[in-house]
């Protein structure tokens, strides 16, 4: 299992558009993946689960991956939230 912590640098945060398209990306791969915000622990494969926790730019949250593919759904997932590359 793999956990990590990152600040949101999504403008304006992972909301509709962006929270579909996190989804879609961690629901393509195997590993059990969450995030986790203020102690709320919701499935990453999830939009509703997502949109439940509200993450907005700037906001602290822990990306956790465990499966065969972890490391990868972490990088994948990680440069994301924390808006690495352009979409």
């Amino acid at each position: 299992m793999i956990q990590k912590q990152l600040i949101v640098g999504l403008i304006p945060g992972l909301e509709s558009r962006m929270a579909v398209q996190f989804v879609q990306k961690a629901s393509s791969f195997s590993s059990n993946i969450f995030l986790m915000k203020n102690e709320k622990k919701m499935a990453a494969k999830s939009i509703i689960g997502i949109m439940v926790l509200m993450i907005c730019r700037g906001d602290s949250v822990t990306l956790i991956a465990d499966g065969i593919d972890e490391e990868k759904a972490v990088t994948v997932l990680s440069g994301i939230l924390i808006n690495e590359f352009d979409e």
